[in-house]
């Protein structure tokens, strides 16, 4: 059975480099532009694990993860940052709001599907 990866990033470029490298390692791939659109995203699927990005409009990467583990249905889904933010403050914020773990882009898609089948197992 694959796992469903859902990616929240509001560059198309990066959306479409991450939907690649995904489908690739035979992932099912749901693909959100911004934090509000993923929460919007999650009240009708059900990923296995999120990889989100930190700066967004409308609703930023600290904003969706606080909002994703405010629901009792999500509470349990890994989340995987995904930014080119490696600052230890940001870091220790998103691990606060409730991430799982940091990966700095430019992302290498062999250490990104590796870190996925990590924190799913």
């Amino acid at each position: 059975m694959s796992m469903t990866i859902l990616t929240v990033d509001d560059s198309r470029t990066m959306r479409d480099m991450l939907r690649l490298a995904l489908v690739q390692a035979g992932f099912d791939v749901l693909q959100a532009e911004d934090g509000v659109h993923g929460l919007e995203v999650l009240d009708i699927e059900r990923p296995d694990v999120i990889v989100t990005d930190i700066n967004m409009p409308r609703m930023d990467g600290f904003g969706f993860i606080e909002g994703v583990r405010s629901d009792d249905r999500h509470r349990a889904i890994p989340i995987l940052v995904l930014t080119t933010e490696s600052d230890d403050d940001k870091k220790a914020r998103a691990r606060r709001a409730g991430a799982t773990g940091w990966i700095v882009k430019p992302f290498d898609p062999v250490k990104l599907v590796d870190a996925i089948r990590r924190v799913a197992a």
